[in-house]
């Protein structure tokens, strides 16, 4: 790895981190060809000014791209980096980071702010643009920005907290560094997105525009940090319960579904209601309620705190049992054992769910099977395509957020196969000492994760050396499901 620093105060403070090669390009990178001396990882490192409101004295921006005099290099390896900065204890913003030949001040720092920049300096884009084709990064320390500008006295104090924060930061610097080689990632396929997971956020996104803001959504209209936040700033409110919606405002029940009290509740409060249960899980309810219709005892195969498998019990809370491993397959007693079904939540592995099921069909020879399968066919699909990964990879990322079912699942399958397997919400998740020594990556997403997150994660793969990508197909989905009449 090859470190580049500016001026000499800045190579001081990174000499102290490390015992790693540091160059010095000078102010305004003027001897900019010294960055490409020797092979490996360059990283650009130093202080630079605040040009963004919520980047504050101290604080570490990670380039995602840098601007200079017409040119713009991207950093795809930035989210690798600024999240294992972050786990270090520094404050961390990624986002632009533009290079001028002079000081910005006053109208030129607010034309920067507009346009999105964090913070500027005078040399990276110049070092950024000779560095060719090798993994690059570019990390800055704030000493002054709008508020604490240079010509004032607390910019000694200052400076010297933003070079005490650079010296912590080489050593994630020399951690990225040393996981940048060569690799090859296998993408599962189908990935992201399921019908139904697209059918919930369209319908959002169609309520906001036809009705405008706020429009109240009853928990997480699909477990996905992402999408959440980008719906709330669209507009959408999410809550809890009922109660915290005003009466008469309109509310949208969530993909995973919602007891008949609920929506009873609702109806009480004259609230506007526009159901995203997903078709597959309301093909479930509908199960239930027939067999319950008949008196029988129900075995809801599932996990319990799941808000999919507490709306199916509320169909019929005096018939249906939870059932959630083998063990309680084997000691459950039902009021008849003559007179017993199953069903099953839409997310769960296949495999597990099948052990569990045969148990229970082991155990009451008259036990009635759904007429077609519970396990959602995305799931299944996603599962076989991370278990073929899985048997070439070494490592498996899954995308997905940490309440989403249908993602732990895939963990646990691409485990079971073999491979170490990781759930990430997004690239800043990804442990950098995972990569260590890892030449096969095996990359999928949960039906709730949206696709561009993947694609983010691939990049940052590919910053750190070249790399192969392969996809894997296991099966083609052509699946939609019609919008509800309040948005379609």
């Amino acid at each position: 790895m090859n470190i580049c620093v500016a001026l000499r105060t800045e190579a001081v403070a990174v000499r102290r981190g490390t015992s790693a090669p540091v160059t010095r390009v000078g102010m305004r990178a003027r001897r900019a060809d010294r960055a490409t001396g020797g092979a490996g990882p360059i990283a650009m490192l130093g202080v630079a000014g605040g040009v963004a409101p919520q980047v504050q004295v101290g604080d570490v921006v990670v380039a995602s791209e840098v601007r200079g005099d017409g040119i713009t290099v991207a950093c795809p390896a930035a989210p690798l980096l600024a999240g294992a900065l972050r786990r270090a204890g520094l404050t961390v913003h990624v986002g632009p980071l533009a290079t001028q030949p002079r000081l910005a001040r006053g109208s030129g720092l607010d034309r920067l702010a507009m346009s999105g920049v964090l913070a500027v300096d005078m040399e990276t884009a110049i070092v950024a643009e000779a560095v060719g084709d090798r993994p690059f990064v570019a990390v800055r320390v704030i000493s002054d920005n709008a508020a604490a500008p240079l010509m004032r006295p607390a910019i000694v104090r200052n400076g010297y907290r933003a070079l005490r924060t650079l010296t912590r930061v080489v050593a994630v610097v020399e951690e990225w560094a040393a996981v940048a080689a060569p690799r090859t990632v296998r993408l599962a396929a189908p990935r992201s997105f399921c019908a139904g997971v697209e059918r919930a956020i369209d319908i959002v996104e169609r309520a906001l525009d036809r009705y405008g803001a706020p429009i109240y959504v009853r928990r997480q209209i699909v477990h996905n940090a992402h999408i959440v936040a980008a719906l709330e700033r669209r507009g959408a409110i999410f809550v809890e319960e009922l109660d915290e919606v005003p009466d008469g405002a309109r509310v949208i029940f969530a993909a995973h579904g919602v007891t008949p009290a609920v929506r009873s509740a609702a109806d009480e409060r004259r609230l506007a209601v526009i159901d995203a249960t997903c078709p597959l899980v309301a093909k479930v309810h509908n199960e239930v309620r027939r067999y319950a219709a008949r008196d029988a005892t129900v075995f809801l195969i599932g996990h319990a705190d799941h808000e999919e498998v507490v709306g199916t019990v509320g169909e019929a809370p005096s018939r249906v049992v939870v059932v959630d491993d083998e063990q309680s397959a084997a000691t459950v007693v039902p009021e008849d054992p003559d007179n017993v079904a199953y069903v099953m939540q839409t997310t769960l592995a296949v495999d597990e769910a099948e052990r569990i099921a045969g148990r229970l069909r082991t155990r009451f020879p008259t036990l009635v099977a759904p007429r077609s399968d519970d396990i959602c066919y995305a799931t299944s699909n996603r599962q076989a395509a991370v278990r073929e990964i899985a048997a070439a990879s070494d490592l498996v990322l899954v995308v997905g957020s940490a309440n989403s079912s249908n993602s732990l699942r895939l963990v646990e399958v691409a485990t079971r196969a073999g491979a170490a397997a990781y759930l990430v919400d997004d690239a800043t998740d990804v442990h950098l000492s995972w990569l260590r020594g890892v030449e096969r990556v095996g990359i999928t997403a949960g039906a709730s994760a949206p696709p561009y997150l993947v694609d983010e994660l691939v990049h940052a793969l590919a910053a750190l050396g070249p790399t192969e990508v392969l996809e894997v197909r296991a099966a083609d989905e052509n699946v939609t499901f019609t919008l509800p009449r309040e948005v379609s």
